[in-house]
């Protein structure tokens, strides 16, 4: 673990490093100013790099190997009752239960989706509830990981799968308001965050592991984009819905106001 943490923070330190030259060339070279509370800064950077050391440390240690461990358990044919390792989707369905839970649960905590939710109802002054967008996120993320697992387990091509679902965000951006459109694509990057992406990693690639005639890289990757496609529909969808709705009641409201 030692050994892993000096690795971890000599890495982190060559990531940052790029960052720190950009902003002090700009600061001092382009800018000609000087530091505004150095020390705050200097204390706030050595934060980031503790927090990304631990951070990586407990990926390594914690969820990578968790969402392998699950994969490659609810796979064994023990678990599945089969004789031999099974090429049947029917077969997997709790793996499909625990791609959506997963996917649900992670994107809930996800930190940039909460801060893109906080920040989507201050500017729309409250008509985008922060609940509610992270609950059709989090929705589309479940159904798009528990998909995912299914493409893995039949092997179906990926290309065709994310080529079909963008045709149908395609169709949806023609009748979703315009106002929801640019937050429902950005929506879709920001579950593939710190918190969803390792676990959702490492359960394609144990699922591809497992199941006969699966290759690790090329059926095991692929999850992320559906993380990432899904939620672009499910946003759009709540926001038709509720605009959908909120016609209606007006109309129903105007209809009954006329004597």
């Amino acid at each position: 673990m030692i050994d892993l943490l000096w690795t971890t923070t000599l890495s982190t330190l060559l990531d940052v490093a790029p960052i720190v030259i950009v902003l002090g060339v700009f600061q001092f070279a382009v800018l000609r100013r000087p530091l505004a509370r150095p020390g705050r800064i200097l204390l706030g950077l050595g934060l980031v790099i503790a927090g990304m050391t631990f951070f990586l440390v407990g990926l390594e240690s914690a969820l990578f190997p968790l969402g392998t461990t699950m994969a490659r358990q609810l796979t064994e044919p023990a678990f599945l009752g089969t004789a031999a390792a099974s090429t049947d989707w029917r077969d997997y369905g709790w793996v499909y239960v625990f791609a959506a839970a997963i996917g649900f649960a992670t994107t809930i905590a996800e930190p940039a989706l909460i801060a893109v939710a906080l920040k989507a109802a201050q500017i729309s002054g409250g008509a985008v509830p922060p609940l509610g967008l992270r609950l059709a996120v989090a929705f589309g993320v479940a159904i798009g990981v528990a998909l995912g697992c299914l493409r893995i387990v039949t092997g179906t091509p990926l290309p065709w799968c994310i080529i079909g679902g963008y045709v149908v965000v395609l169709l949806q951006t023609r009748v979703t308001p315009r106002l929801i459109v640019p937050l429902a694509y950005d929506s879709g990057g920001v579950t593939t965050s710190t918190v969803t992406v390792p676990v959702v990693t490492a359960l394609g690639l144990g699922l591809a592991a497992a199941i006969p005639s699966r290759s690790p890289l090329i059926d095991g990757f692929g999850l992320i984009a559906f993380a990432s496609l899904f939620p672009i529909m499910t946003v759009q969808a709540y926001a038709w819905l509720a605009s959908t709705w909120s016609r209606w009641a007006k109309a129903r409201r105007e209809k009954a106001a006329v004597p």
